[in-house]
């Protein structure tokens, strides 16, 4: 168990490094293109959550991400799946939530970097991404893998 948080932190790290970069490298609203016309760098402040949403309610959100960080610890300690691939997404969401909780307790924002450019998107982050992957992924396998113990007989076996 313990080297899913040790993976968790160590996203967490990956995370924070990439806000920090984006902090001291480049001016709040700045462009910088990384290839063109599919991806760049913005520098944004975002006090809401996806797409700038409930902007003006950053405790309230920020005290959301403290509680499903802590749910999503504990369900990686009571492994609910019984799935080594859904403890690791879970990890992911995890990841992503304590990246965001931090930059919201000690900023009151999230910087948000990362630019799609060949669609109008939102600018998002590193910590976002692993949210989005891990509950896409964990949907998925909740959807067309997970096998429950408890699961009705088929019919006609017997």
């Amino acid at each position: 168990m313990f080297y899913y948080y040790l993976a968790a932190a160590a996203l967490v790290a990956l995370d924070q490094a990439a806000k920090l970069m984006t902090r001291r490298c480049i001016a709040l609203g700045e462009h910088v293109t990384l290839l063109s016309h599919v991806v760049g760098l913005t520098y944004v402040q975002n006090t809401g959550m996806a797409f700038s949403s409930l902007s003006s309610h950053t405790l309230l959100l920020t005290v959301v991400s403290l509680v499903a960080s802590v749910l999503l610890a504990v369900a990686i300690w009571k492994n609910p799946f019984r799935s080594k691939f859904a403890n690791w997404m879970l990890t992911l969401i995890l990841a992503g939530a304590v990246g965001n909780l931090i930059d919201r307790a000690l900023f009151g924002f999230v910087t948000d970097m990362i630019e799609v450019l060949f669609i109008n998107f939102a600018v998002f982050n590193v910590a976002d991404s692993f949210i989005c992957v891990g509950v896409a992924l964990l949907i998925v396998y909740v959807l067309f893998f997970d096998k429950s113990e408890d699961a009705p007989e088929q019919a006609g076996k017997g």
